[in-house]
């Protein structure tokens, strides 16, 4: 999908100081589609600027965001790496310089398999923070995956300023120079020492399969390697698996589906296959969901959508029955049913995940929604004020359910209640949505 005129929109918003519209742009432009590199650096940019012209001290900021980054610790912890991403940009809405934060968001990120996105982000702690070794060299990491080799060098150069003895770095610096020397010379005139091992091909592969950043020419390379094995051997399971990655590293989901589909036919009770296949089938599904809406082809893309939403939720189910007691993937198929509007089906799941103090907070939300979805407003708003007492007054997400109670309170009648809802947010933030305008109308 080309998101060119939403993000120009957002660049124009920022040129504008309208801060707020920008980050929301931005956002929008992130939950369709994570790995837009472009998006996830101007969103960065975005929330720094506003950070500028915002009140509040460093302390405040922290305690004002310390549920999200808890919990995108425990998200990363329990490789929920997509989740804990959100969380992550959750809390540095409101504090968009904390290096750690926005090092464990680009670590979620890589681990999620959004390069690109990743990419921004470590080149951000490297613009903020010059002398953190550890985000230069990750920006370094990126860069070499993608194959620009020079722009990678220069971050390992910068993370040995930070730290001379830092050995990845060295080690880094090391390889990246010689593929440099090694592709100027054409390699044919370049003697290395490893030339007098004898399995050489060998010796290759086991190096390319401990570097864990690969390039456009390398990854083709394992393609085509793998591809060979397996006509050798079509039975061979782990060489599907390994040829299905390198599918997905290359950007084609539709194919390293096709191969997992066969190799589960051989393991179809391997559940660490299962999730692959799960994970896998869903990107497939973005991908051609996004090929859909570029086509401008409506109709297709609502039925792409609904087989996401579907197989979303089938997903939640099959994991569940393997962890009943996992209250977070009840959270997370609540919250699929409630977006697929099933709400009853989604207060069920989430009247369990409440019990899970670790994820009350959003459950609450979200079975707050449903009942509203339901007309439900009295149930909605109890849930709302259990969800606004476990959070700080401050916290973003605490202006987020006073605006719904504020909004219950309007839609049956009770405006002063209503007023003092939207006043506690204007006392806190002025620019919150359109709670100013709020403010003048209950006058």
């Amino acid at each position: 999908m080309d998101y060119s005129k939403h993000i120009q929109k957002a660049e124009e918003a920022v040129r504008r100081r309208n801060y707020d519209f920008a980050v929301q742009l931005y956002q929008q432009i992130l939950e369709i589609d994570a790995d837009v590199g472009e998006a996830r650096r101007g969103l960065r940019q975005a929330l720094k600027a506003r950070a500028g012209i915002k009140k509040g001290g460093k302390l405040l900021k922290m305690v004002k965001g310390a549920g999200p980054l808890t919990m995108a610790r425990g998200l990363a912890k329990a490789g929920k790496h997509d989740a804990a991403a959100k969380a992550c940009e959750s809390y540095l809405a409101t504090a968009p310089l904390d290096v750690e934060a926005n090092m464990l968001l680009g670590i979620s990120l890589e681990s999620a398999g959004h390069f690109r996105s990743a990419l921004a982000v470590f080149e951000f702690i490297a613009e903020v923070d010059p002398r953190n070794a550890e985000g230069l060299k990750r920006a370094g990491a990126m860069m070499a995956r993608t194959g620009e080799a020079a722009k990678a060098l220069e971050y390992y150069e910068r993370a040995l300023e930070a730290d001379p003895r830092d050995r990845d770095a060295l080690k880094a610096r090391k390889d990246l120079a010689a593929t440099a020397a090694l592709e100027s010379a054409r390699y044919d005139s370049v003697a290395h020492s490893r030339e007098q091992i004898v399995d050489q091909d060998e010796a290759r592969t086991l190096e390319r399969s401990q570097r864990r950043h690969r390039t456009q020419e390398e990854l083709m390379g394992d393609r085509s390697r793998l591809e060979d094995a397996f006509a050798e051997n079509p039975s061979d399971v782990d060489v599907m698996i390994e040829l299905a990655g390198v599918h997905e590293k290359l950007k084609d989901p539709e194919a390293a589906l096709d191969v997992l589909e066969r190799a589960l036919t051989y393991r179809d009770e391997d559940r660490e296959l299962l999730d692959q296949v799960g994970r896998v089938r869903a990107k497939a599904l973005k991908r051609a969901l996004a090929k859909a809406g570029k086509r401008g082809d409506h109709d297709e893309a609502d039925r792409i959508e609904g087989q996401l939403r579907d197989h979303e939720v089938s997903e939640l189910r099959r994991r569940i029955t393997i962890h009943p007691g996992d209250a977070g993937l009840r959270l997370e198929l609540g919250q699929a049913l409630h977006r697929s509007g099933d709400h009853d089906g989604a207060a069920a799941e989430l009247q369990k995940a409440v019990a899970d103090p670790r994820r009350a907070l959003e459950a609450r939300v979200t079975l707050a929604r449903c009942f509203e979805a339901k007309g439900f407003g009295d149930l909605a708003a109890a849930e709302y004020q259990k969800a606004l007492d476990g959070c700080p007054e401050n916290d973003q997400r605490a202006r987020e359910i006073l605006y719904s109670l504020a909004s219950l309170s309007e839609a049956a009648g009770d405006l002063d209640r209503a007023r003092d809802l939207y006043t506690r947010i204007y006392e806190a933030d002025v620019s919150f949505r359109d709670v100013a305008q709020k403010m003048e109308q209950l006058r």
